[in-house]
């Protein structure tokens, strides 16, 4: 590929979107804002819509990892806000506790199986999906236990999963800017 035709690196869109999104989604999860317009606007548009695309960037690179992680957390940001709204629009459907529990276990599977790919990747991300991967089981038990003390725990730690995303976007872009490492995100030796 000619260095005129080389796409940007899709990464840090993709960690903004999912960052950014994860904080003001567990800020709600923590009990300090409710659920409203904003998150779901965020939800669709840049947690969903930005991810989509970084995961589309990376499948035309041939970049297999961030291809099927962002353009599924692209995805569960829009069926995330499909389940808080649809009840809502078409009425007659209730919001259970025990689908939801579920639908966020199946959700921590799948982000164990992605954290395992993150051992030969560095650090940075490693951090993202491990406590990615916490935040999906203590919201799914949260859920079917019906415990807001285990949601309130779980929307901390899903602040500090959102903001290593933060870190690990403005670390790549940072980095690459400067041609070189100002903000470190440890490669795995």
């Amino acid at each position: 590929m000619s260095e005129e035709s080389k796409l940007a690196n899709p990464a840090p869109l993709g960690l903004m979107g999912f960052g950014m999104t994860t904080v003001l989604l567990n800020i709600h999860n923590a009990g300090y804002i409710e659920l409203g317009s904003m998150i779901l606007a965020m939800g669709i548009f840049y947690g969903g819509m930005a991810q989509l695309i970084a995961g589309w960037w990376e499948m035309k690179q041939g970049n297999t990892f961030p291809a099927v992680a962002f353009s599924s957390y692209g995805l569960f940001w829009l069926s995330f806000v499909g389940l808080e709204t649809i009840p809502t629009i078409l009425g007659g459907f209730e919001y259970e506790a025990t689908g939801i529990a579920a639908y966020l276990a199946m959700w921590g599977l799948f982000t164990g199986w992605m954290f395992l790919s993150t051992l030969k990747m560095n650090r940075a991300l490693q951090v993202v999906f491990s406590t990615l991967t916490i935040l999906f089981f203590l919201l799914a038990i949260g859920f079917a236990t019906g415990s807001d003390m285990v949601i309130t725990i779980a929307g901390f730690e899903g602040i500090l999963c959102g903001f290593s995303a933060v870190y690990t976007a403005l670390a790549e872009v940072t980095n690459e800017y400067y041609e070189g490492t100002i903000f470190p995100v440890y490669p795995v030796e």
